[in-house]
């Protein structure tokens, strides 16, 4: 994925899912505390899942092998976007990515105030050598390339591939199995949209490659190109947000693309995340902040390549 900027279009969008429910606040000698609507756990389980170690354990050994003692330190760029993030305050819990981080961190005994937030840029963050955090949570796709000089944990969101175009264009109009091989694509270079093109849509013309995003936007906007493929939730943004007259065409069928919580590489703390991400799977925790957060952006069209 790349990151996008959004516009109040997408805030408002945003805000229809409950954003203003997800925190309380309360004012004391004109200090503000917030809670946050994530799971925690109170009493960890010793059971373990799926051979991953219990939650029990992992809060007794975790704090060993944490990069700052006393503390958990999650890492994401800046700035960075509703509805991953709220406000650009990874801090404050809003957003689906900073309520993952809080209640990862919480069933390994970090509870809210023992988090503390780091600043890792996207392409930054997959580059081999030690890192300053615990876990990045940026929308960074696990892909067999970055498996190499880092390490990821299981998923905790599986993406899907989207179609952005003009509205009114040939391909807003037909896009079926046959049409779609018939369009000039365009993309950055290293996306995971670009690999999706070349390896599922193989397109009969190749597709235009650009450094950014934004000269991919531009070469869409002014007609050089008939499509940008993109993770549906950003596609969303860009369609609503960031290009003129733009559409969302389609989503693809899922190919196993998913994010993954991206740590140093063999860090020690991988089986304990996952067995936090499995614990946060099996009680329903991660399925209500998808809905909270990500539904709007999900309820799109199913297109097949």
């Amino acid at each position: 994925m790349k990151r996008i900027t959004i516009s109040a279009i997408a805030l408002t969008a945003t805000a229809a899912l409950g954003l203003s429910a997800c925190s309380s606040s309360s004012q004391s000698s004109g200090t503000t505390t917030t809670t946050f609507p994530v799971t925690t756990t109170t009493a960890a389980s010793t059971i373990s899942v799926n051979g991953l170690p219990s939650l029990a354990s992992c809060q007794t050994s975790v704090p060993s092998k944490v990069h700052t003692k006393g503390v958990f330190t999650a890492a994401t760029d800046n700035p960075v976007y509703t509805p991953w993030f709220v406000n650009n305050a990874p801090s404050n819990g809003q957003g689906y990515e900073s309520a993952v981080a809080y209640a990862v961190a919480a069933d390994l005994g970090y509870p809210h105030q023992k988090v503390t937030w780091a600043t890792e840029a996207f392409d930054s963050s997959y580059a081999p050598g030690p890192k300053n955090f615990d876990f990045d949570i940026n929308e960074i796709s696990v892909t067999p390339d970055r498996s190499t000089v880092v390490s990821f944990s299981n998923s905790y969101y599986d993406t899907t591939q989207s179609i952005v175009a003009l509205a009114g264009s040939a391909i807003a109009k037909n896009h079926s199995p046959a049409a779609l091989k018939t369009y000039l694509y365009g993309d950055q270079i290293g996306t995971t949209g670009l690999s999706y093109i070349t390896s599922y849509i193989q397109p009969s013309k190749a597709p235009r490659v650009y450094n950014t995003l934004d000269e991919a936007v531009t070469a869409l906007e002014t007609k050089q190109i008939d499509a940008i493929v993109v993770d549906t939730p950003d596609g969303q943004y860009m369609a609503s947000s960031q290009v003129k007259n733009g559409v969302q065409v389609g989503q693809f069928p899922a190919t196993g693309e998913h994010y993954g919580l991206l740590m140093q590489k063999n860090s020690p703390l991988v089986p304990c995340v996952n067995a936090a991400l499995a614990a946060l799977t099996n009680n329903g925790t991660l399925a209500k902040l998808q809905k909270q957060y990500l539904g709007i952006y999900n309820a799109v069209p199913q297109i097949k390549p």
